[in-house]
């Protein structure tokens, strides 16, 4: 089979953005702020300024907006699938068009989740990245939307007497760094945030889901709806599960962040083994003995 396997829909992603894009609910972008906002923040303890900088794929104009705000890019140009988000360049994530050492920076929030081939991604930038160019993403993996997902499977099993992928499956933040690392990034650094939204019942999650574009998008899904009794009984099951003392119920929001760099000679390297100047024994004030041997009492 050449190349990775299709798990994602992505002419099904773009209809959703599109429509997302035009229905343009109030509050719907708060996810999106939120990343932008703590990938800007990330981006303020670095103490250099950046001269050609690429947002790719973000959702809108919030982190490109508040990346320009802060003066330290000095050109920044977006990249988006869709036209009618009036990027810079029209392209795909998947397939970036940047020139090998083009850039100095590359940076994007929420726009990973939903990609076939994260780690030719991620190669890819790092191509594109001049020596010590720095890459900042940041997108939904870990547990996020636990809860809806394990609603929505009882529901189903339950009426129906089996459950359909409902929730596509997200990367776990310890799987990040190995990423960066065979991509070859250097001093690379992974996090995972956890917001926890909530809610009047599972529909207004739904819905705000809905209004993100970001509804189920996986190759394998079920094309039928869900019917009215399954849906009324996964609300039922969440709210029994995952609802708060004064009846709100909770949906998990796992944000990975990661950092790397397009290595440089002039960035910190690993000791050779065997290379120390000071005994680790003498720093912590013990006594050394020989492999095997047991510790008195």
């Amino acid at each position: 089979m050449d190349g990775p396997p299709k798990i994602f829909d992505r002419k099904l992603l773009d209809r959703r953005r599109r429509r997302a894009a035009k229905a343009a609910v109030p509050g719907a972008a708060f996810l999106l702020e939120a990343v932008a906002d703590d990938l800007v923040e990330r981006l303020a303890a670095v103490e250099r300024r950046f001269d050609l900088g690429a947002e790719i794929g973000s959702a809108g104009t919030a982190l490109a907006d508040r990346l320009i705000a802060t003066g330290r890019v000095a050109r920044l140009v977006r990249l988006d699938r869709l036209a009618e988000a009036r990027p810079n360049i029209v392209g795909d994530e998947a397939a970036l068009p940047f020139a090998d050492g083009s850039l100095d920076l590359a940076v994007s929030a929420l726009a990973f989740h939903a990609l076939d081939d994260l780690p030719g991604t991620f190669a890819q930038i790092r191509r594109a990245l001049k020596p010590d160019g720095l890459f900042l993403a940041a997108f939904a993996g870990g547990d996020s939307l636990t809860e809806l997902r394990q609603s929505l499977a009882a529901a189903e099993g339950e009426l129906a007497g089996g459950a359909a992928p409902r929730v596509f499956p997200f990367v776990e933040v310890r799987a990040l760094g190995q990423l960066l690392q065979r991509a070859g990034f250097a001093l690379p650094v992974t996090d995972q945030d956890r917001l926890t939204i909530r809610y009047a019942d599972m529909f207004g999650l739904m819905r705000d889901l809905r209004a993100m574009g970001a509804t189920n998008v996986l190759v394998e899904r079920e094309r039928r709806p869900l019917s009215r009794a399954v849906l009324f009984r996964a609300a039922a099951v969440y709210a029994e599960r995952y609802a708060d003392a004064d009846g709100r119920v909770r949906a998990t929001f796992d944000i990975l962040s990661l950092s790397g760099w397009a290595p440089h000679a002039s960035q910190p390297k690993p000791l050779r083994p065997g290379s120390a100047k000071a005994r680790l024994a003498d720093a912590l004030g013990s006594s050394e003995r020989p492999a095997g041997e047991k510790a008195g009492r």
